[in-house]
């Protein structure tokens, strides 16, 4: 059962996610052979304030 974390700046719609759901999922049954419907994605939409590059967030 292949389970994938995706780690998100928040902002992106529910179609962009869902979008990104199938291809990841298609991606994962075309190159393993797993069944689509063990197929286990975990989105996770960061804060913008939560995450940092060269010592600043990206609210500032």
């Amino acid at each position: 059962m292949p389970i994938v974390h995706i780690e998100l700046l928040e902002g992106r719609t529910q179609e962009q996610k869902n979008a990104l759901v199938r291809e990841v999922t298609d991606a994962i049954v075309r190159t393993t052979g797993a069944k689509e419907e063990a197929v286990h994605i975990v989105i996770q939409d960061m804060e913008k304030g939560n995450y940092a590059v060269g010592g600043k967030t990206k609210l500032q």
